[in-house]
């Protein structure tokens, strides 16, 4: 008997099938995948070994009880409130947490520690597109669903490697173009294997998004390709966006792009009603990524096209349940269920339905300023659950530093890590197949994850490891769950709370309220919303079809003028390169999972620096050789890899081997730490770098299932493989 339950990788979330014996197959039925399955998917059931588990609580090193690590939790948290007050303590979570594990953590610290300093490493991923849909919609909506993409015309792929990081969607693109012709751009700097099915490849200059869009703008107003009667309709803002849209000419200059190029990517737009826009981190990832959202948006709010078959703009999550995690509030500017402190009344009725005493007044810090904080001594205890910003945040060095200098840091995940390392406290999660609860995908869809196994040793989910510390410091009955379905139909009942008829909020799953304990189990995936006045359970596929309502104040989408600006840190005569970060196609994320599965470790055994043959031969580097790599904060040593596709002047590096793997480290102790204004989501695609000969008399790849071997090594240790 197979169970059904939803991948823990990207934001695709690809329903499987996991058997008795714990091999994994897709799920034929999951409308997200229908049986297709990556590489990480398809190797799931071998990181399913207890090799190398949190198995039971440490205090300082030692083994403990749940009893004596939560009461220690409950009462150093209380100790620093009391002294230093709300703002003194943080959490940071993970989109790769279930939906009830969020709604817990950030009820607890929101609603009743009486702070916002919860943030995600999903700023790290999707805040640029939250705030960009906020400014454009008045809420984060992603207004289509995957069906678009294989009944569209034109798909434009702007800063994803598709092919790579979200591989069943490039699939079912690609299936698409095979049967019905789908033109297909990719707008990238790099070269990668989405363009093996590009009918155009735009190499634009890094961070240049917002010129070329805002120029797609102008040419559409030129070329009469706007939908006036839909915008005079259901818009505002137009004519001030377009005042600072550069022209055709300006835009190939600004974005380094042929003009003939730039030209036909924008004539195909013009003429192409079916038009769906897919983009990801190469768009989030950015100093300006707010602005590009935006410009990307207003091409599409010009022309009408969302909401119906085929079009519209689609941020592609990059993390199983980044968005789930958008709609409990899982981020520091945000309250929960689409509401947020900008408004006293949002306040006040996430206050009156939690009975929370405490609530927060204002928004807390985001990611890369609450670990500024934590460097600062002004944040005196945090818990970071399921994430290793350690090796993840920009500037990991300093992060670390932080870390080690606080007086309580406290982390639950399911392996060791960089950052458990630094802990005071570490818990044992209970990982995939452990726990149950739901994710949310890119196209809105609510699925489940199931138990189909039990969790080593004494490890525990995260939502209960939560209730038990609220509890121990004094709050009862409002965190007396029994399980993950209470939660989730407290979840749905906020959702619905004062919003049934209003249409204030467009994110209501008030039908699930009543799901009975069976029903939850039983529940196929949905995508919402799905309001509790509905007949049936069955969730909208696509919304604002009709123009609206959105939810702004006056109903209307919001044209956003967006000004293209240059990256915030330059490359000059001293740091002459631009340092490119990203996935690979068979890693996730830090490597916790994926480093111990020998075969995903076959495709890249160890990270690298891909360049320009013309900017290697500049700097006296070969194919092969070790090369230093430095920025302004910090310095690393790698193998170069040359690629005629990489843009000269630009370098490129994998972002997932830590001090675990190799013993290069990871590479955002290099990556500034310049942010997003509106968004806080840091720039991770352009830092100022420069490359130099760094040649060894020998080198070793180790193989270990240790691994602090690796960075206690002295040679230029490729990397190792944890089985």
């Amino acid at each position: 008997m197979s169970v059904r339950t939803t991948c823990p990788y990207c934001g695709v979330g690809c329903g499987l099938l996991v058997s008795a014996d714990g091999s994994v197959s897709g799920d034929p039925k999951h409308p997200a995948n229908f049986g297709r399955l990556c590489s990480k998917g398809a190797a799931l059931g071998e990181t399913l070994s207890p090799t190398g588990r949190l198995l039971q609580p440490a205090i300082a090193g030692r083994s403990a009880s749940w009893d004596e690590a939560l009461d220690l939790i409950a009462a150093r948290f209380a100790e620093m409130i009391d002294c230093h007050g709300p703002d003194a303590v943080a959490f940071y979570v993970s989109g790769q947490l279930l939906t009830e594990d969020y709604y817990v953590a950030n009820k607890l610290m929101k609603g009743f520690i009486g702070s916002a300093n919860i943030d995600s490493n999903s700023r790290l991923c999707m805040a640029s597109s939250v705030s960009g849909h906020i400014r454009a919609f008045g809420e984060d909506i992603v207004p289509g669903c995957y069906e678009d993409i294989e009944e569209a015309d034109l798909a434009v792929l702007v800063g994803s490697n598709t092919a790579w990081c979200h591989p069943v969607l490039f699939q079912r693109l690609a299936a698409a173009k095979k049967t019905r012709g789908t033109r297909v751009v990719v707008i990238d700097p790099r070269r990668t294997e989405t363009c093996d099915i590009a009918d155009l490849h735009l190499p634009l200059r890094p961070g240049s998004d917002v010129a070329l869009f805002s120029g797609l703008l102008r040419y559409l107003a030129d070329r009469d390709a706007c939908d006036i009667g839909w915008m005079t309709r259901y818009t505002t803002g137009f004519d001030a966006a377009l005042a600072c849209a550069p022209s055709l000419a300006e835009a190939a200059t600004i974005t380094d792009s042929p003009i003939a190029d730039l030209a036909a990517f924008y004539d195909w737009f013009a003429v192409t009603d079916r038009t769906v826009t897919l983009y990801s981190q190469g768009v989030n990832q950015s100093a300006a990524g707010t602005d590009k959202v935006n410009a990307i948006l207003n091409c599409h709010l010009a022309t009408g096209r969302l909401g119906r078959p085929g079009m519209g703009p689609f941020s592609l999550t990059g993390q199983p349940n980044a968005m789930g995690g958008r709609e409990v509030g899982g981020l520091a500017n945000q309250l929960a269920s689409h509401m947020g402190f900008d408004d006293p009344a949002d306040i006040d009725r996430v206050r009156r339905f939690w009975r929370a005493p405490y609530i927060a007044q204002h928004p807390g810090l985001k990611a890369v300023d609450l670990f500024e904080a934590v460097s600062a001594g002004s944040i005196k205890a945090i818990w970071i659950l399921g994430t290793n910003p350690a090796a993840s945040l920009p500037r990991a060095a300093r992060v670390r530093a932080g870390l080690a200098s606080c007086p309580f840091v406290v982390v639950s995940d399911c392996w060791e890590t960089d950052t458990t390392r630094l802990a005071h406290i570490v818990l044992p999660a209970a990982g995939w197949g452990e726990k149950d609860g739901t994710v949310t995908n890119s196209e809105r869809r609510i699925s489940r994850q199931r138990v189909f196994r039990s969790p080593p040793g004494e490890a525990r989910p995260d939502w209960w490891m939560l209730c038990e510390v609220a509890r121990r410091m004094g709050w009862h009955g409002v965190f007396a769950y029994r399980g993950p379905a209470d939660i989730f139909r407290e979840h749905a009942a906020l959702s619905a709370f004062e919003n049934e008829g209003t249409g204030r909020r467009i994110f209501d799953i008030g039908e699930l309220v009543t799901l009975s304990d069976t029903e939850y189990e039983k529940l196929e995936p949905l995508q919402w919303p799905a309001p509790g006045r509905s007949v049936k359970v069955s969730g909208s596929a696509r919304l604002f079809a009709e123009g609206g309502p959105f939810s702004t104040e006056n109903g209307r989408a919001r044209f956003v003028p967006t000004r293209w600006k240059s990256q915030a840190e330059l490359p000059d005569r001293e740091w002459p390169l631009v340092l490119n970060t990203g996935r690979v196609r068979d890693q996730w994320h830090t490597m916790t999972r994926t480093g111990r599965v020998p075969r995903l470790m076959m495709h890249q055994e160890e990270p690298f620096l891909t360049m320009h043959p013309d900017d290697a031969s500049a700097y006296g580097l070969t194919e092969g050789e070790f090369a230093r790599i430095e920025s302004r904060h910090g310095a690393t040593v790698m193998r170069v890899r040359l690629s005629g596709e990489q843009r000269r002047g630009e370098v490129f590096v994998p972002m997932h081997w830590t001090d675990c793997f190799a013993s290069a480290g990871p590479i955002n102790r290099l990556v500034s730490a310049a942010k997003d204004p509106i968004s806080g989501q840091p720039e991770l695609k352009a830092t100022a770098a420069k490359v130099s000969p760094s040649p060894s008399p020998w080198w070793g790849l180790l193989l270990t299932t240790r691994p602090e071997l690796a960075a206690k090594t002295k040679l230029h240790c490729t990397g190792h493989v944890c089985p």
